[in-house]
């Protein structure tokens, strides 16, 4: 939420006096992309924007904690597909169509049963969603603290201890010296372009006419799957291709742990770590470490994007190119230092990888569980089994 847009006390006031959005509502994008919907938490107060929709159950056929569920299932699209308006600038619905949606609902009972169960499986991908976010925080602040602050070296200079063990601490210098370009810096550092440690690649996109191109077990990455990546890390893709889509087109296969960044495009300067082995378009560009510190890399680019993408120049979007990376300046740590930083890192990363793993794992899961428990296919009688089984 910290990039939502802001409104004084007042227009709240005034923009939710007749509805004000309240836990286990559901809100429904009416344009745009019709059909979509998210819940609202509990302790979250906000207003809803142009072309919303806010859909609430009283409890007496839907209960509450339910309803996110039924309009996320195979029926609920149906209906979406049945009664939407096909424009030529974007697709609708019409709010009066809503209520004549048709859509099989359980008995209350079997609707708390399948609200625990799914909301328990929401749950757990939530929690390893903030744990990623805190895993790869700690990895961040530590390098900004060695590497962008240099603090160790710092509390060196003024006879502190830097509070690192003595092997650690004596790879740092005593001593800043100033940089024309970058400030200070430690004394004995080098400095050069990001690309002095990292090989930079590209990729391309396999004919979209040749259909044999397409559908194979090879995940191909575009633009869209790293700027909309729910995490640091992409391990799923939209789209997939071939053997011979990758043979036969400039696309190759980037390496597990590659930093991956949108070049050109409103997403300019997004970026994620390849969780393993994926192809990609031309879009992006991906960064491999030549000296085995991937996850330095990727803090360090982390960092600097924001440079990277001021640097770069469009007509309409800025465009990130090769020499963008060439001609950049950044401080090289030395390579023992950035050996250390690389262990700890790796495991607070490989953490978040863990939790992104097993988070897809678990929405698969949900989303083959929810189609079958709405229509009776699957009956909840002993959920709690369910979820021992699931975890």
């Amino acid at each position: 939420m910290s990039e939502a847009r802001r409104i004084t006390p007042e227009d709240f006031a005034e923009w939710t006096h007749r509805a004000r959005p309240a836990p286990f509502d559901v809100i429904l994008s009416r344009r745009c992309n019709p059909g979509e919907t998210a819940f609202v938490p509990p302790g979250l107060e906000f207003a809803l924007g142009q072309n919303l929709v806010l859909l609430r159950a009283d409890g007496t056929k839907v209960h509450p904690t339910f309803l996110r569920w039924l309009v996320s299932g195979t029926e609920w699209w149906d209906q979406i597909a049945k009664f939407l308006n096909v424009g030529a600038v974007f697709d609708s619905l019409k709010c009066a169509d809503i209520p004549s949606f048709t859509l099989r609902i359980p008995p209350l009972p079997e609707q708390r049963a399948i609200a625990h169960v799914l909301g328990t499986l929401d749950d757990k991908i939530e929690l390893n969603r903030r744990m990623s976010e805190t895993l790869e925080a700690m990895a961040r602040a530590l390098f900004k603290s060695w590497f962008v602050d240099f603090d160790p070296v710092r509390a060196k200079a003024e006879g502190r201890d830097p509070g690192l063990p003595d092997d650690i601490a004596a790879l740092f210098p005593d001593a800043l010296t100033d940089h024309p370009d970058l400030g200070d810096i430690p004394e004995g550092w080098h400095t050069g372009p990001i690309l002095e440690r990292a090989r930079l690649l590209s990729g391309g996109t396999p004919k979209t006419a040749q259909l044999e191109y397409w559908g194979g077990t090879i995940a191909w990455a575009s633009a869209k799957d790293v700027s909309q990546s729910s995490g640091s890390f992409l391990v799923d893709t939209e789209r997939t291709i071939t053997e011979r889509g990758l043979k036969e087109s400039a696309t190759q296969i980037i390496p597990a742990f590659s930093s991956v960044v949108v070049a050109r495009g409103a997403t300019t300067g997004r970026m994620v770590l390849f969780g393993r082995d994926i192809a990609m378009n031309q879009t992006c560009y991906a960064l491999a470490s030549t000296i085995e510190t991937p996850f330095a890399l990727y803090c360090q680019l982390r960092h600097e994007v924001g440079s990277l993408v001021h640097a770069a120049h469009g007509s309409v979007f800025d465009t990130i190119t090769t020499s963008t990376f060439a001609s950049s300046r950044v401080v090289l740590p030395p390579q023992p230092l950035l050996k250390v930083f690389e262990q700890g890192a790796a495991l607070l990363l490989r953490g978040v990888l863990a939790c992104t793993r097993e988070s897809r794992t678990l929405a698969a899961l949900r989303d083959a569980l929810l189609p079958k428990l709405i229509s009776g296919d699957l009956r909840l009688d002993d959920p709690e089994r369910i979820l021992e089984r699931a975890g």
